[in-house]
């Protein structure tokens, strides 16, 4: 489980070809908001139907290599391993926490459509992810706050600024200036609209989080802060949160016992089991909008991926106002189809209540 998280390993490019075999594919598909890229993602079967979990790797890691399976995988669920967008099974270009986090969102929906007889009646959908996978998964429940019915982020990077500038030795630095497009203090926005610390107050999803004491790569302030911001927006019912005392160098579980990953994975897959049902976003209320969110309710994408918006909604009575440090156009869409467009009401400072 753990070491398709690290983030040690950058592929080179793969040419492997699409394949299918008795309990695993290799797929490419389609991005919905990028004409013409393809993506590659893993899908392993389970023996009978179950639930989808969706797992991401680390920062400068790709999927696991596809490999055909001729036997189940003793996990109960159908595995989506997602690769990135600019990785090595993908095409296009990295962008963190931007669009390639509607790559997920198109890999869930092209999995419930091609394996829905792996799938139960009223599957739910879970994510996890460690490191830069970690940092996805922060994101992600923010921007699809009610997709996932719980999630799992180990040692994630919770805020990218800050990461940006704990970054001893440039490792994550240069791809930042190229996946985020510039340093935070040339605009601290796009920083924000891509990190979920930023975008907490969207939660709504029952949250696993681990972290070692001791981490270099990610340091443990990343979750601290994440959860007392949680604390903070009187969330904290939703997250569980385990601090590894001693565990963390260059490595992120260093000096971890089997007997701490043991009950690591134990205490991811409790959050998963006690968390069955679809989840459901209140019919009215105020989310950040970190360029885009999607929900079962309703979608909104600002006209910049960059830019961070709130949101203050009533899906009864379809009415919303959107407003931003500028005045970014945005398109809404109702669950049956209506579209509107608009400008943001500019504010400044961007408040949430």
């Amino acid at each position: 489980m753990f070491e398709q998280y690290e983030d040690s390993e950058r592929l080179s490019k793969s040419a492997v070809v699409p394949f299918r075999s008795a309990y695993q594919d290799y797929l490419l598909y389609a991005s919905s908001v990028t004409p013409g890229i393809r993506l590659g993602m893993n899908v392993i079967k389970p023996k009978q139907p179950g639930h989808l979990l969706v797992q991401l790797h680390g920062w400068h890691m790709s999927m696991p290599k596809p490999e055909r399976r001729e036997g189940p995988s003793d996990c109960p669920y159908l595995i989506v391993q997602v690769d990135m967008r600019g990785r090595a099974f993908s095409e296009g270009e990295a962008d963190c926490n931007g669009l390639e986090l509607v790559d997920i969102y198109d890999a869930v929906q092209s999995a419930r459509l091609e394996y829905s007889e792996y799938l139960l009646p009223e599957a739910s959908v879970y994510l996890e992810g460690g490191s830069g996978g970690g940092g996805n998964v922060l994101a992600a429940i923010a921007k699809f706050p009610d997709l996932f019915a719980a999630a799992t982020a180990l040692y994630g990077i919770s805020d990218y600024a800050r990461w940006y500038n704990q970054d001893q030795t440039g490792e994550f630095r240069d791809d930042m200036d190229i996946w985020i497009g510039c340093r935070p203090e040339q605009d601290m926005e796009r920083y924000q609209a891509r990190s979920g610390i930023h975008l907490a107050v969207n939660l709504i999803t029952p949250l696993y989080i681990a972290h070692g004491s001791g981490d270099i790569r990610v340091p443990v302030t990343h979750s601290r802060d994440y959860v007392e911001e949680l604390v903070r927006l009187g969330k904290a019912h939703l997250v569980r949160y385990d601090e590894l005392t001693g565990v963390g160098a260059r490595g992120h579980l260093a000096n971890a016992t089997a007997d701490q990953l043991r009950r690591m994975a134990e205490a991811s897959e409790r959050n998963r089991r006690e968390h069955r049902s679809r989840l459901q976003l209140p019919p009215r209320g105020i989310l950040a909008v970190g360029g885009y969110l999607y929900t079962r309710l309703f979608r909104i994408m600002l006209d910049n991926v960059n830019a961070l918006a709130v949101l203050e909604y009533d899906a009864d009575m379809r009415q919303i106002r959107v407003s931003a440090s500028q005045p970014y156009g945005y398109r809404m869409e109702w669950l049956d189809g209506q579209l509107e467009t608009g400008h943001c009401a500019v504010q400044f400072p961007l408040l949430f209540w």
